[in-house]
C-alpha cells in the first residue's frame, strides 16, 4: 500500500531545489515509509493518532469463551452519567486493526459502551492476535481458518461480559464489517439476548438458520456490491416469511467497505457522504434501542 494522498500533497510541497530541503524531503519519506500500521502495512497511521488523542476512557480486557478460549477485547466508555447500551463491533476478515477500534470509540463518543473482540486472539505468532501477523493477508488467512464454533463461543462470552457491566443497560447490540457483519448477522441465529443486529455488507445465514432470529437486523449495503447485494432479495423474502424485522438501505455510488473508506482522508466526496448517512442511520437505531427499558 503506498502513501496516502494528504501525504504525498505534502511531500510534494516540501520538494524544492534546495539540497538542504531535499535532504529533510528525504528524511521525511523515509520515516513515513517505516511508520508500520499494526499488521505491518508500510504506510502512516493517522487512525492512530485519533485513537491516541481521544477523550474517552479506553481499556484492553480480557474474556474467557465457556470453552477456555481467552478473547483480548478492546473496551472503550462514553462520558455519561446514565447506563449505556451495549455494542460488540466485530471487525473485518483482516483482523482488529486500528479503524474497528475507532469505529468503537466513536460510538463511545455518542454515548454508547462498545467492546471490540480480537477474533484472532491465540491465532497468531506466539499465541498472539491481530497485531502479532506480518501482514493483512497473513491475518485474512487465519481469519478463514477459524472455525464458527469458536467465533459464536467467544462473541457468547463477550456478550455476557458487556452485558454484566455495572455501567451497561440490558440492551447489548451486535455490528461488524465484511467478515464481522456476516458474523454478525449468523451470531443471532445463535445468541436470543441481543436486542439488534446490524450488518454492514455481510453475507446472510443459511435461509433454514434465519428463522431462528428473534431480533431486528438493518443492513447497511453499497451499490457497487453485487457479490453482497445478490443476496438480499432472498434474504427479505426468508425473513419476511418467518416474521422477523429485516430492513436493508442500500448507499448509492459506493462499494464494498465503503464506511472504511468514507472514514479514509483521501475519501472523495460520494464516499464522505455514504458514510455519513450510513453513520447517522446506525446512531438514530441504536438511540432508539437506548430509549427503552432499562435495568
Amino acid at each position: 500500500m503506498g502513501r496516502p494522498k494528504y501525504l504525498e500533497n505534502i511531500l510534494n510541497k516540501l520538494l524544492v531545489h534546495t539540497p538542504k530541503v531535499r535532504l529533510i524531503t528525504l528524511s521525511v519519506m523515509i520515516i513515513g515509509n517505516l511508520i508500520m500500521n499494526e499488521t505491518g502495512q508500510t504506510q502512516v497511521n493517522p487512525t492512530r493518532d485519533l485513537l491516541a488523542k481521544s477523550e474517552r476512557h479506553h481499556q484492553w480486557v480480557k474474556i474467557k469463551a465457556e470453552n477456555g478460549h481467552i478473547v483480548n477485547a478492546f473496551l472503550t466508555f462514553p462520558e455519561t452519567k446514565e447506563k449505556a447500551t451495549a455494542v460488540i463491533v466485530i471487525h473485518e476478515n483482516r483482523g482488529l486493526t486500528d479503524w474497528v477500534r475507532l469505529v468503537g470509540d466513536q460510538l463511545a463518543k455518542h454515548g454508547f459502551v462498545a467492546v471490540c473482540p480480537d477474533l484472532l486472539s491465540g491465532k497468531g505468532s506466539e499465541g498472539g492476535g491481530t497485531t502479532s501477523f506480518s501482514s493483512s493477508d497473513d491475518a485474512r488467512r487465519a481469519i478463514y481458518d477459524l472455525s464458527s464454533d469458536q467465533v459464536t463461543a467467544d462473541l457468547k462470552a463477550v456478550t455476557e461480559y458487556v452485558h454484566n457491566l455495572p455501567s451497561t443497560t440490558d440492551k447489548v447490540v451486535v455490528t461488524g464489517f465484511c467478515w464481522g457483519g456476516a458474523q454478525a448477522f449468523r451470531f443471532a441465529t445463535n445468541e436470543n439476548s441481543i436486542a439488534a443486529v446490524c450488518v454492514f455488507y455481510g453475507r446472510p445465514p443459511s435461509k433454514e438458520k434465519i428463522d431462528r432470529i428473534n431480533c431486528p437486523v438493518y443492513g447497511f449495503y453499497g451499490e457497487n456490491d453485487e457479490r453482497i447485494n445478490s443476496t438480499i432479495k432472498d434474504t427479505q423474502n426468508t425473513a419476511g416469511a418467518a416474521g422477523i424485522i429485516y430492513e436493508p438501505v442500500i448507499y448509492a455510488g459506493v462499494g464494498h467497505a465503503f464506511l472504511r473508506r468514507g472514514m479514509e482522508p483521501n475519501a472523495n466526496e460520494v464516499e464522505q457522504a455514504a458514510n455519513r448517512q450510513a453513520w447517522e442511520r446506525l446512531l438514530k437505531l441504536l438511540n432508539k434501542l437506548r430509549k427503552r427499558n432499562r435495568k
